[in-house]
């Protein structure tokens, strides 16, 4: 009997760090090296979506296992008192 080859529907965290230039830089944790760049954070999106969706091909076609997103980073915004001697850049 032939093995069905089924699509599952699977969701990974996506990090999305506004860059320098302009525009969002977006990584994958639980794939390092799966890295992609936005103008608008729409963009950046769409393409996160593109190209995991490339990334999890290329290891069905090396026959490789995909990981499974189990743990998911959490983003907040923590609040402190600076010194007044302290000096920022940008």
């Amino acid at each position: 009997m032939k093995k069905k080859n089924l699509s599952h529907t699977l969701n990974y965290p996506a990090v999305f760090e506004p860059a320098k230039e302009g525009g969002f830089n977006v990584s994958f944790p639980a794939f390092p090296g799966c890295v992609t760049f936005g103008k608008t954070f729409e963009e950046a999106r769409r393409k996160a979506g593109e190209i995991l969706a490339l990334w999890l091909e290329e290891l069905a076609v090396h026959h490789e296992s995909a990981p499974i997103a189990t743990r998911y980073p959490m983003v907040d915004e923590i609040t402190v008192n600076a010194p007044s001697s302290l000096t920022f850049v940008a």
